[in-house]
């Protein structure tokens, strides 16, 4: 059978036939940036039932390369589109880029409709990277353009936004808002300060673990208003602090730690720390530190954590350079390091069994 492009593969994402439908999103998925940049391109073209199986082709792939194009479905006359680019908006959430949270708030000012708005907003209150377009919303000629984004930046309560909401206070539209959103991020400041430095002030080795594991616990709820703090805190000097950063910023999920976490494995000289920072790796899923992970298996005290994190990686195909790797440490003579390359492996071979048998049906049908 003649390899189709890319252009014909995309266009049966939407095909009658299953095989044909599981073969072009394995296709997809393998593609590359070649793949994303068409499947942007198909976006734009596409039947409504083809642009929603993009939109979520497009989550699946985390590339954010796709948010500007998914923004623009917001604005589709076929309401079962937007809903599907708001559904891969909120999965693509932490890797969106400045561009797409741009657009969001261009389309802001855009919509009309008052439920495309509201849908809007809430988009712009998950993605970290609102924060650069929602501040400079603040300057916005339009009154209610400068509540909107006041009123985003108090539900998003990011320490980035502090300076443009000084600035702000002297608009009397926003004044109130930003001053009680100005109260709460010192009050979140202040707490995660005073936890930390009351650690710092533990000196009996026995206590210094139980008052890392209480801090961790007093402050979790904060939630993901705390994150840009805890990654501030990643540099202290003192290695129980920045245990307790990389304890709570695994427990949290936010992918804006993703980086800072593979830095302190990368460098940090506390075995501790690495380990935390292993452990909050896996606990985020994130596929972009399976390398480093991999280079740290012969590491006794890290080797466990690792084969851990990457069996909870979410992108599993991003494993399968390493497949000869994981197929030797199902041998291991450590019983959790053997288990977990096993789940990685069969869940490796479960995505080449769907692939294959999908491609076999396909030949028999072409013959």
């Amino acid at each position: 059978m003649a390899k189709e492009s890319l252009e014909t593969l995309i266009a049966e994402l939407v095909h009658e036939e299953d095989w044909r439908r599981m073969r072009a999103t394995a296709e997809c998925v393998k593609g590359g940036p070649k793949a994303v940049d068409a499947l942007i391109h198909a976006l734009e073209t596409g039947s409504p039932p083809l642009k929603m199986e993009i939109a979520g082709m497009l989550a699946r792939i985390k590339d954010p390369k796709g948010g500007v194009s998914l923004v623009r479905l917001l604005r589709d006359e076929d309401d079962g589109v937007r809903k599907a680019g708001a559904i891969a908006l909120e999965q693509l959430a932490g890797v969106l880029d400045t561009a797409a949270a741009s657009a969001l708030v261009q389309a802001l000012h855009e919509l009309k409709e008052e439920g495309q708005r509201k849908q809007v907003i809430a988009l712009l209150g998950v993605i970290p990277n609102a924060i650069e377009p929602l501040t400079a919303m603040l300057q916005n000629p339009d009154a209610e353009a400068r509540m909107t984004a006041a009123t985003i930046l108090e539900h998003l309560l990011d320490p980035r936004s502090a300076d443009a909401l000084v600035d702000a206070l002297g608009d009397p539209v926003v004044r109130d808002i930003a001053v009680g959103t100005l109260k709460k991020l010192s009050a979140i400041r202040e707490r995660i300060d005073q936890a930390f430095d009351a650690l710092r002030s533990v000196e009996e080795s026995s206590e210094r673990e139980e008052a890392r594991m209480a801090i961790v616990i007093d402050l979790l709820g904060i939630g993901r208003s705390s994150v840009e703090i805890l990654i501030e805190y990643l540099q202290d000097d003192d290695w129980l602090v920045r245990e307790a950063a990389a304890d709570l910023l695994g427990k949290i999920g936010d992918v804006r730690a993703v980086e800072p976490l593979i830095e302190r494995l990368r460098v940090d000289k506390d075995t501790g720390v690495k380990e935390l920072a292993v452990k909050a790796l896996g606990l985020i899923g994130d596929a972009r530190p399976v390398e480093l992970l991999v280079e740290v298996i012969p590491i006794r005290p890290l080797r466990t954590l690792a084969m851990e994190a990457l069996a909870k990686v979410k992108d599993v195909e991003v494993l399968r350079p390493h497949l000869e790797l994981f197929e030797r440490l199902k041998t291991d003579r450590d019983g959790l390091v053997s288990y977990n390359a096993g789940i990685i492996v069969d869940k490796l071979a479960a995505t080449v069994q769907a692939t294959e048998g999908a491609g076999q049906e396909g030949q028999g049908d072409d013959e």
